[in-house]
């Protein structure tokens, strides 16, 4: 895969079949500026039409994995010249946060995102927006927005609502409440939640098994996942029967079927 080399503070790495964006600012515990949210966008877009991409990997450099969207720097206070002028908000969203999480929803590649310490406002999206998330038990994940006097942005109310149901959404929405790695994993809201020093491993065994896996099926799982919430069953019946027309021409598929034949582990090699 070809990215231009990035001028913001994430740090792309495609190593093999896996794509790795790390969030590299920890300083402002990795809250996104309009840059980072450029090289996600730019970088999750090449790498659903790249072929050796097999997984894209989201995490965060330090102690956290992202506080939200930089909106302090933005409305900075100082010269009213410099700062954004009414409307900015509407205009800008659908070129940035409104882009990136419907792309970690909807490209077929298997997105995976490893999160630590505070995980609010869009970081808190992007973990919910991604097939896995594992988590350190000590994650704290917040929506910050009504606490600061304005509305969810970036999916959180769509997000939320589908991985935990209205009453829990409601109690991190409108009464802010923060909740552990370890609760968010009781409420199914991430796929793990592991003690700290367990974290690298257990992102790591998650990434090889898609990375290993049979990506043909995997991407089309992944869509037929999604599409379920808004379709009839009759039509979700007929995408399924699309799907396994797909996956059965693949070259995995039959890798597979060989290798419960001859009673071994399959491998997979993402055709």
């Amino acid at each position: 895969m070809t990215v231009d080399p990035p001028t913001s503070s994430v740090a792309v790495d495609h190593d093999g079949s896996v794509l790795r964006l790390t969030l590299s600012r920890p300083e402002k515990r990795n809250a996104i500026d309009d840059e980072m949210m450029s090289t996600l966008i730019g970088s999750i877009d090449a790498a659903g039409r790249d072929e050796s991409v097999r997984v894209i990997v989201i995490d965060g450099e330090g102690d956290h994995f992202c506080s939200g969207a930089d909106v302090v720097a933005r409305n900075a206070p100082g010269s009213s010249d410099k700062r954004p002028r009414v409307g900015s908000i509407q205009r800008r969203l659908p070129a940035q946060a409104n882009r990136l999480i419907p792309l970690i929803v909807n490209t077929q590649t298997p997105v995976v995102c490893v999160v630590q310490g505070w995980t609010a406002g869009i970081g808190l999206n992007l973990a919910l927006a991604a097939d896995i998330c594992v988590a350190a038990s000590d994650t704290r994940f917040w929506a910050p927005f009504v606490g600061r006097g304005f509305t969810p942005d970036s999916g959180a109310t769509w997000l939320l609502t589908r991985r935990i149901g209205e009453v829990r959404a409601r109690d991190m929405l409108l009464l802010g409440r923060v909740v552990s790695g370890s609760e968010a994993a009781e409420w199914n809201m991430i796929h793990r939640a592991v003690p700290t020093d367990g974290l690298a491993a257990a992102a790591d065994e998650v990434i090889a098994a898609l990375a290993e896996g049979p990506t043909v099926a995997l991407g089309l799982t992944k869509w037929l996942t999604h599409s379920a919430w808004s379709q009839p069953l009759e039509q979700h019946l007929r995408d399924e029967a699309f799907g396994m027309e797909l996956s059965s021409r693949s070259e995995d598929f039959r890798e597979g079927l060989a290798a419960f034949r001859e009673k071994r582990d399959p491998q997979y090699r993402g055709r």
